[in-house]
């Protein structure tokens, strides 16, 4: 493993010991050339940046963005802009946590807080995780419902099979996984470009839509789509991950291979978050193209699918719709196995199989998706869909707010530790979260209704 003599003589207070490895089985395990140009070294460095962006454009996002625009137009692109900002913050900050410190943030918040603690945050976490799992069970199986014409329940059970294809990747390599997902999101990017382009969106009312509204904030019914998408845009569950999968590199363990390796990992994660932003911002687009004052029923994924072809007058675009809509699903797949493993390992120092692991959290996920669709059919599905992103976003400041502290403390970052300007942002932007969190869950409670 990477604890050698370099590490020891280091003087962070949070270097970690031989027995509390990230992901032991890939840690340090992906060679960076010593003596190459910038772009070999780049590509060695390139990887974790996708796993991230995945979750950044898993099924959840696109009930929330096809609500979003074809409710509002366009309206709440500045939404995904501004989530997006935070996510590049965010995720860079998380990678600064694992790179210098050798913790992912599991484990960084468990030596701060302690054992009860601990177990109560693993607790949140794995739900998140769940809630992250049920949006991809119930995309992966109206994906393959409108592909093939398996039910919905059937398509839910066959989702539980996915194990087999993690199984398959993690035997291959690291390196494995990461090339799977960067074709999968290069296949959805290039299905919104053409349903983008085909749909004529226009281009004075698109481009105000990245201007923030004060009517956001005061118009109930757009802050619960609002949350929605900070809550499939910024995901907690990806700030565990990134702290971890950086790790996966043999970078040298000193104070300039840490800043080599830091500069890299933010052009990674930069550049992937921004192609996150482009298919993001193409979902709504398209619902608000294709949907927005037409009086059509888009609130399900199904009624968009059944719906783009007469609109756009393009036969392929509901099934190309379709084809993005299970890459997204089987893409998310991975990185939420891995997230679990993290979580497990680092909260509570518990180590399953993988296989096992995966097996476990994605029966949590499918009994209710299963109940739902039972008993509400696909109308129940979109449902949960949309309250899934929700939970997510309620679950964000247990996560983002360890993160900053950690991340500002000299003596656990040392001077690597946040600069006073990216302090105030990070706070900005966690106060903007919990400020709307607290918001949503006192609106439910006072009165006794959805937004």
């Amino acid at each position: 493993m990477f604890m050698g003599t370099e590490q020891t003589k280091e003087s962070h207070g949070w270097l970690r010991n031989s027995n509390d490895v990230s992901l032991e089985e890939v840690n340090n395990t992906v060679r960076i050339p010593r003596k190459a140009g910038f772009w070999r070294k780049f590509l060695a460095f390139a990887g974790p940046g996708s796993l991230v962006a995945v979750g950044y454009v898993d099924p959840g996002n696109w009930a929330t963005s096809i609500a979003g625009g074809a409710r509002f137009g366009y309206t709440l692109l500045s939404v995904i802009l501004i989530s997006n900002l935070i996510a590049m913050l965010l995720q860079a900050l998380s990678a600064k946590l694992g790179i210098v410190t050798g913790k992912d943030l599991a484990q960084a918040t468990r030596d701060a807080v302690g054992k009860k603690t601990a177990t109560f945050l693993w607790i949140l976490t794995e739900l998140a995780i769940v809630a992250t799992d049920l949006a991809e069970v119930i995309g992966s199986a109206i994906a393959l419902n409108l592909l093939f014409g398996i039910p919905l329940l059937l398509g839910i059970a066959i989702t539980t099979l996915d194990v087999l294809l993690l199984l398959l990747l993690q035997k291959k390599g690291f390196r494995w996984i990461e090339s799977i997902v960067i074709v999968l999101m290069a296949t959805i990017f290039l299905v919104f470009v053409f349903e983008v382009i085909v749909s004529r969106p226009e281009m004075s009312a698109l481009l105000g839509g990245y201007v923030p509204k004060f009517e956001i904030v005061t118009n109930p019914e757009m802050l619960f789509i609002s949350l929605g998408i900070l809550g499939a845009t910024v995901m907690p569950h990806n700030l565990y991950l990134h702290s971890s999968i950086v790790q996966t590199r043999q970078y040298a363990r000193t104070t300039e291979g840490r800043k080599e390796a830091l500069k890299f990992s933010f052009i990674d994660s930069n550049l992937s978050l921004f192609f996150a932003f482009l298919i993001n911002s193409a979902i709504l687009i398209l619902g608000a193209a294709a949907f927005y004052g037409t009086g059509l029923d888009v609130s399900e994924i199904e009624g968009a699918y059944e719906l783009l072809s007469p609109t756009l007058g393009i036969s392929i675009a509901g099934t190309l719709f379709a084809v993005a809509l299970l890459a997204s699903g089987q893409n998310s797949t991975i990185t939420g196995t891995l997230t679990g493993q993290i979580v497990m390992e680092g909260f509570i120092r518990m180590k399953i199989s993988p296989w096992l692991r995966r097996l476990i959290t994605r029966l949590i996920a499918v009994v209710p998706a299963f109940i739902v669709t039972w008993i509400a059919g696909s109308k129940g599905t979109g449902e949960l869909l949309l309250w899934s992103q929700v939970i997510l976003s309620l679950q964000l400041p247990f996560a983002v707010v360890p993160l900053v502290l950690f991340t500002s403390d000299k003596r656990k970052m040392g001077e690597f530790a946040n600069k006073t300007w990216i302090k105030v942002t990070a706070w900005t932007s966690t106060a903007v979260i919990v400020a709307l969190n607290v918001f949503l869950v006192v609106y439910i409670c006072v009165t006794g209704q959805e937004l």
